[in-house]
């Protein structure tokens, strides 16, 4: 009897589509892959942020360092 209360319920289940596993695993994938790449472009834009303004902040003060020096050679300081 309860043979045939799960073969009855096993009946009623809907077929599966192998197409559409298939397709749910690509998307799934796809998602995964694309969320991966956005934190790795997230973190180069933090690196590049980071090394631009220590360039700028170096060249601000070698430039600092020029026009003192120029300074002090015209004004004799």
């Amino acid at each position: 009897m309860a043979r045939n209360a799960q073969r009855a319920a096993g009946d009623d289940a809907p077929p599966v589509d192998p197409d559409a596993v298939r397709d749910a695993y690509r998307l799934h994938r796809a998602r995964r892959r694309a969320r991966i790449e956005q934190r790795r472009r997230s973190k180069r834009a933090g690196i590049r942020f980071w090394l631009v303004l220590v360039v700028l902040l170096a060249l601000s003060v070698a430039l600092g360092v020029t026009i003192w020096r120029e300074v002090q050679q015209l004004f004799g300081l």
